[in-house]
């Protein structure tokens, strides 16, 4: 009979929590050194430095909806309590929850995309479950 079974000790563990981390943070989720990203969304091709291959991710539109999804989720109820609680002015609310709402997208975008990656990179996916 055949010994079928896979040797998963060839594979080293990557955590998922601590590679998220770094990817939020916009660092390498290899070495959490490394920046990730070299503008505000393009992924560098390898890390700096610990030269991990970064350019198998496949990112594409998921870190733009968990952008809209926590914006959305962060800040509908605040413009319902800010409604409800004080009663600004509709130019005051709308201005303020624009500037708000653009200020956390800007500011979200890049560390989700970032996360994205981490994940993937973490769980081996698109390519990255090579050696390395």
């Amino acid at each position: 009979m055949i010994d079928q079974t896979i040797d998963s000790s060839l594979e080293e563990d990557r955590p998922t929590k601590p590679a998220l981390i770094r990817g939020f943070r916009c660092k390498c989720p290899n070495c959490g050194e490394g920046a990730l990203l070299h503008s505000y969304l393009k992924v560098n091709d390898t890390c700096s430095e610990c030269g991990e291959e970064l350019f198998h991710h496949r990112a594409d539109d998921g870190p733009a909806y968990l952008t809209i999804l926590l914006v959305g989720h962060l800040l509908a109820p605040a413009l319902h309590v800010s409604y409800v609680q004080w009663r600004p002015d509709p130019w005051t609310m709308a201005i303020a929850f624009s500037i708000g709402c653009v200020a956390l997208s800007l500011f979200l975008l890049p560390r989700l995309k970032g996360a994205v990656v981490a994940y993937q990179w973490a769980r081996r996916m698109h390519g990255f479950g090579k050696a390395g």
